[in-house]
């Protein structure tokens, strides 16, 4: 009788772990698409206008005067495959001879926010999510833009993303919570950054505290540009272009735009260049539509950002004492590629979620110091070694 009894209670048990599972809607995996699913058209993107690449050739000089750094927002080497079918099997990343992987987990979760990630990469140290530039107790780090100050060096930023966004933020900001779009922009007249570029105007004027930030940067010598012409038009440091009320205008619609914008940077900082320069250049979107699970708008993005990309090899290449630098922040979307044609530029992909992964992320590295980047490392580490070039401390 005993026996029977606990018989019975172990068939409750599956009977109700059956039912739980059984019950679950249809619709809860739509967004993860395996292999043996049907592919949906958000998971299908050919690309109709590959884009030529450069060729550059590696420098042997061992002096390191500017350092550029560019970072894919959410781009992992999914993301990188992907866009490279559909450029037809060729990217300006592959002129990268030196290439490394990044651990992107944060100081207190395994997955990653750009807040925590921007923070470790700008500042060589790990903190918790959901912050940008402070520590696990919340005290400011020094970034990369202030050792760059102090060394002499002029300083840049040029994102797609507002300015106030978690990435842009990590390098200018102290801040416990990413989310404070106001008083990250309160903190820009005070990082003295020589070159600043993207969006979010909205949280410039019109503001909750009635400040206008843009005419407090006006009063502190910089001269400011609304679109790409008044950009082009300065020709001297510093300078402040705000080019859209939020992000700007998607990859397939801004044309050379963000292009244009880091060649003005690279232009603008160097015209200045006793000591050299940092600039940090973010393709930001790609992890929106890798949130959103766009692969069309995804690619356009990483292809977009690409473009630079080569130019700024070209640029590198001719100088010879820039160290350039392209990562990620972390993955977004899970994304897997499935299937596809180099031959059309197509490709067919899975994303597995909506949010960010846990898989490392690639560093590729050109230039004088390049060979310091290979290797597995922390992305805290990334920012370490960047740091060293800045401050003329590397190996």
């Amino acid at each position: 009788m005993k026996l029977h009894h606990h018989i019975y209670i172990v068939i409750i048990i599956v009977f109700q772990v059956t039912c739980i599972f059984s019950q679950q809607p249809e619709n809860t995996r739509n967004l993860s698409k395996y292999a043996t699913n049907q592919i949906v058209d958000d998971a299908v993107y050919q690309n109709l206008h590959p884009h030529q690449t450069v060729q550059v050739i590696q420098s042997q000089n061992k002096k390191v005067k500017n350092v550029i750094l560019i970072i894919g927002d959410g781009m992992g080497l999914s993301h990188i495959s992907s866009a490279w079918v559909a450029n037809k099997g060729k990217l300006n990343l592959d002129n990268f001879q030196v290439v490394g992987l990044s651990r992107t987990y944060s100081h207190n979760r395994l997955i990653t926010d750009s807040g925590a990630a921007g923070t470790a990469i700008a500042t060589g140290q790990k903190t918790n999510n959901y912050v940008v530039g402070v520590d696990t107790l919340g005290n400011p780090l020094t970034t990369i833009m202030d050792y760059a100050a102090k060394a002499g060096k002029k300083t840049g930023i040029s994102v797609v993303c507002r300015l106030n966004d978690a990435t842009p933020a990590a390098f200018i900001a102290h801040q416990t919570d990413r989310d404070l779009a106001e008083e990250i922009v309160s903190q820009y007249p005070a990082s003295k950054i020589d070159f600043i570029a993207g969006g979010g105007m909205k949280y410039w004027k019109n503001r909750s505290d009635k400040k206008d930030m843009v005419e407090v940067m006006k009063q502190k010598g910089y001269d400011f540009a609304v679109n790409e012409s008044e950009l082009f038009s300065i020709d001297k440091l510093p300078a402040l272009a705000i080019l859209a009320d939020l992000e700007l205008p998607v990859a397939s619609i801004r044309g050379n735009l963000f292009r244009n914008m880091n060649q003005k940077a690279i232009e603008l900082l160097n015209a200045e260049n006793k000591n050299g320069f940092f600039l940090m250049i973010e393709g930001s979107c790609i992890d929106d539509w890798s949130h959103a699970n766009k692969i069309d708008k995804v690619v356009e993005e990483i292809l977009d950002l690409d473009r630079t990309i080569g130019d700024v090899l070209q640029w590198a290449e001719k100088d010879g004492e820039t160290l350039v630098i392209v990562t990620a922040d972390h993955e977004t979307g899970g994304l897997t590629l499935l299937d596809g044609d180099i031959k059309t530029g197509t490709v067919k992909v899975n994303f597995a979620n909506q949010s960010h992964s846990n898989v490392l992320v690639p560093v590729f590295a050109f230039g004088p110091g390049a060979e310091n980047f290979a290797g597995i490392y922390e992305n805290a580490e990334l920012g370490q070694k960047i740091r060293n070039f800045i401050t003329d401390k590397h190996q």
